[in-house]
């Protein structure tokens, strides 16, 4: 099947867009690979340093060929989406050992929940943890010792700092070893519905803790499709899972043997080998335009233009919105998975998951076929889904139907024919809104500006009665200098409940929402951020704002915008707390949200 013409006239306009960044990046990665790890040219006190504590590998470190394994992990015993990784290095070195290797805990790198966070002054830190954790794993293996290297990672900033870190040691190979979904609990439509009663004072919190407790209830990911589930479709379609590993369940006989298998793989891709394949190989240009097209596909979360477009960049690969807007015009939505539908992650891949969608879209020319993947040569691996024969591991092909046709449909047949993306530009600048989920007769909004410069205002206006018309709520001064981009997640409930009283109502912010929103529209992301000047610093309350999805617009309607002076706000209150005052040099640093809101020369 010959590539869509879209799809390669989008990846070449990356390649050579990328070709004075690209190149030394490859070149820096070359000269990695020939100087190789350094464990063996350590000094006999630094070897000693590095094997002391490993008990009965201590022999096969000093004098083996067969390779040392480092593990990244993110273990942590609160967030349920990490419990799972405690056993997992004990499950790697025993797979490690089977193959005539080893493996060590390179380091542990923090790992924080938004949902935790949502509303909170840790939100603020949240996605600079991302760049935290890139550099945390970097220290990890900065000790040189390592031929390959497996990264346990889930949730929202952590799987894009490990693929920062994984490229910036892009001369080693590595694998992504993930730990499913928890079993699904409570119906995210309930738990959504309780969540709106209580924010309309109509039951009482009580209620709302129950609701809670009975949708997250166990070890694994949360099961609705936002940024932690949206990272873990990409591991598959970017090569650096192993095929059909995304979406199983944690601590079963099936999650286990492919932590072990994904060990092994990860070994047997080292240069000690005859499989050399360095994560520099896989994460080309048309891996990341892989990873578009699936985020479009699947109607993933929005975070994501922020993130690859930050994980690109540590490989020398600039990507911006319009890529992803361009790809969204032509990949068809396949996939109706909570907030876009009603069913879970679960469900998604009982009805033929990853493995059914990719087959698609290699047929219909959407995927580039021949990436190299840590599974081998080509994106066809992925159309396959691993089983346990008597203990054994292998894969046998995917279903060629959607078991479900309301949660998965085909390539041909899908619920709308272009993704659930959409780039915005105007007089406000530039924003992207996430439109999947989001009803048609929602996409243009045109109405007065309420203004706020953070969403507690927003949330005091809405007790005290003060929306009661048509609104386009602007919330500003929550960019990544500002104060970290932190997401707005909990105004959800509010403006879903004037949406529902039948006001047309939309949110425009320069910070961001989180990958469980969409019904109400909301142009995110907003760039240059008011902090910087940006036009939504000049907005006033009572301007007519359009928010227009359709056409891809997002413009203040009035004359004098330009020659306006920019508000200004207190965000003193934001600069210590909680760890705040420990991240000014990010705030200081951060490049704008269009180029992936990182201090690595955003």
């Amino acid at each position: 099947m010959t590539v869509h013409p879209t799809i390669q006239s989008v990846t070449e306009r990356i390649i050579r867009r990328s070709e004075e960044t690209r190149k030394p990046y490859l070149d820096r990665m070359d000269a990695a690979r020939i100087k190789g790890p350094a464990r063996a040219h350590l000094s006999c006190s630094g070897q000693a340093h590095a094997y002391a504590a490993s008990d009965t590998d201590k022999d096969a470190l000093a004098t083996g060929s067969a390779g040392n394994l480092g593990i990244v992990t993110t273990y942590n015993d609160m967030l349920s989406a990490h419990q799972p990784f405690e056993r997992f290095p004990d499950l790697i070195r025993d797979a490690a050992r089977q193959v005539g290797g080893t493996a060590q805990v390179a380091g542990g790198v923090p790992a924080m929940c938004d949902g935790v966070t949502q509303g909170e002054a840790g939100m603020e830190l949240s996605l600079f943890s991302r760049d935290v954790i890139a550099l945390a794993a970097s220290v990890a293996l900065s000790h040189n010792v390592f031929d390959a290297a497996v990264f346990l990672g889930v949730c929202d900033k952590i799987v894009p700092g490990l693929v920062i870190a994984a490229q910036a040691f892009g001369h080693l190979p590595a694998v992504f070893l993930p730990a499913g979904p928890m079993e699904s609990g409570l119906a995210n439509d309930e738990k959504a519905k309780v969540r709106q009663q209580f924010a309309a004072g109509e039951v009482g919190r009580d209620a709302l803790m129950a609701a809670e407790m009975a949708a997250y209830h166990g070890p694994g990911t949360c099961t609705f499709y936002g940024t932690a589930n949206t990272n873990q479709m990409l591991m598959e379609f970017m090569g650096l899972h192993l095929p059909g590993a995304s979406f199983v369940p944690p601590n079963g006989a099936l999650r286990d043997a492919l932590t072990q298998e994904g060990a092994k793989r990860a070994l047997s891709l080292s240069a000690l080998g005859n499989s050399y394949t360095p994560v520099s190989a896989i994460l080309d240009e048309r891996a990341f335009v892989n990873g578009i097209v699936g985020l479009n596909a699947t109607g993933g979360s929005t975070n994501l233009l922020i993130h690859l477009v930050a994980m690109a960049r540590a490989g020398g690969i600039i990507l911006d919105w319009q890529d992803f807007s361009d790809i969204s015009e032509v990949t068809p939505l396949m996939a109706r998975v909570y907030p876009n539908g009603l069913a879970d992650v679960n469900h998604f891949h009982a009805a033929g998951g990853l493995g059914y969608m990719i087959g698609q879209l290699l047929a219909s020319g959407l995927l580039h076929p021949d990436t190299q993947t840590v599974a081998g040569q080509g994106l066809e691996n992925y159309t396959q889904d691993p089983i346990l024969t008597d203990g054994r591991l292998s894969w046998r092909p995917g279903p060629k139907d959607s078991l479900n046709d309301k949660i998965l449909r085909p390539a041909s047949d899908a619920f709308q024919s272009t993704g659930g993306l959409k780039r915005m530009t105007g007089s406000m600048g530039a924003a992207v809104m996430k439109i999947s989920a989001v009803a048609p007769e929602h996409h243009v909004v045109e109405a007065p500006a309420r203004v706020f410069s953070d969403q507690d205002a927003v949330k005091a206006a809405f007790k005290a009665g003060e929306f009661t018309g048509d609104t386009v709520v602007v919330v500003r001064f929550q960019g990544p200098k500002a104060n970290g981009m932190p997401e707005l997640h909990s105004l959800t409930p509010l403006l879903s409940i004037l949406q529902g009283r039948g006001h047309k109502v939309a949110l425009v912010t320069d910070g961001r929402m989180s990958g469980a929103s969409g019904k109400v529209p909301a142009a995110i992301h907003v760039s240059p951020e008011a902090l910087d000047g940006g036009p939504i610093a000049r907005v006033r309350d009572g301007d007519m704002v359009r928010v227009d999805a359709t056409t891809g617009t997002l413009d203040v309607l009035v004359e004098d915008l330009d020659t306006r002076p920019s508000a200004t706000a207190d965000l003193s209150a934001g600069q210590a707390g909680t760890g705040r005052e420990l991240f000014a040099a990010f705030r200081n640093t951060v490049g704008p949200a269009t180029s992936g809101a990182t201090i690595f020369g955003g």
